[in-house]
Order: C-alpha cells, then structure tokens, then sequence
C-alpha cells in the first residue's frame, strides 16, 4: 500500500490547467460539458434587494472573440441578468482581458472571462466566470462580487463562489497565411 502511494505523483500545474479548461467548438459541446455543472438553487434573503440596489454602483465586463460560441452564449446571460436586476454589461478586448488575469494571478484561458468592478474604479475587480456557466451561477457570483466590494471579507465571498466551468472557445488554429520573402 505504502508503495503504491509513494509512485503516486502530484498533478503539474500544466496537468490541473488542462483538466479545469473546456474548449468547445459547438453549440452541442458546450451543452454537454453545461449539463455537468451544478446550478445554483438555495438564494441569500437579500439577493433581489442586492442585486437591484447595487446595479449603478457597478459593471460587468467580459472578453469576447470573433465566432466564440462560450462568449455569445455568456453574453446572452450576462444581457438577461443585466437586464432583470439593472447592471451594465460592456467587453473588452482581449489585451486588456490578459493583463487583469495576469494582475490576478490568473492563468490566461481564453474567451470568456467576466469581472466585476465598480464602476468608479477600474482596478477593482473581481473574476466571476471563466468561461460561460449556468445564469443562477453568475447570478450568485454577481451578488458575491457586489458584496465583497462592498465590505464583505473576501474569503466569505471566495468559499461562495462556484469552481468556475472553464467552458471556453477552442483555440484557433495558427494562420496558414505566412508571410512571404
């Protein structure tokens, strides 16, 4: 038994990348991996009244790219929840999308990833979805957001948070167009 365990090695951090990150193509991979996350059931008394009276103080902001399925999809999402609780939603472009996961310490995955932050500063922010996720889940991380930026510790609103889906575009093949002596 004890032998068998010491041959047991901890996964790279290349290894526990590659198994927390989806890329899809399609509409139907992206279903398929969504039917394995769990959704959010069980609401906070205060989620309605936090969610609407928060809505000015803060934005949503998302990365996209050109035919990303998982971007459109959180888009669309995000668009809804917007809509119902009154929250701006805005992109970004992907340079200034690689420098907050970087800021972050986050590993750079690809499109999508949404941040919150108020909508007075720009260097507040926080991650609450990389790639797209069910809407009771963003829901939820919205909320948390709002409240870790509103004075709530951290770590409560962290233990909070769903794992996020890591559902996100495949990554597109390089350019056949070489450029040319």
């Amino acid at each position: 038994m004890a032998n068998g365990s010491a041959h047991a090695q901890a996964p790279t951090h290349e290894q526990a990348m590659r198994a927390a990150i989806h890329p899809v193509a399609t509409d139907a991979k992206m279903r398929q991996w969504l039917a394995r996350v769990p959704v959010t059931r069980d609401w906070p008394p205060d989620f309605a009244e936090t969610m609407k009276g928060q809505a000015p103080a803060f934005i949503v902001e998302m990365s996209t790219a050109p035919g990303c399925i998982p971007c459109a999809d959180l888009w669309a999402r995000l668009g809804t929840l917007g809509q119902r609780y009154g929250w701006k939603v805005r992109t970004i472009g992907s340079q200034e999308a690689m420098l907050r996961s970087g800021r972050l310490g986050l590993p750079w995955v690809g499109h999508p990833v949404a941040w919150v932050r108020p909508v007075a500063d720009s260097n507040r922010i926080i991650p609450v979805a990389i790639g797209t996720d069910h809407a009771p889940n963003l829901a939820r991380n919205l909320y948390l957001a709002a409240k870790m930026l509103t004075g709530v510790k951290p770590a409560v609103g962290v233990r909070g948070m769903a794992k996020f889906t890591g559902i996100v575009a495949a990554p597109t093949p390089p350019s056949s167009n070489r450029a040319r002596n």
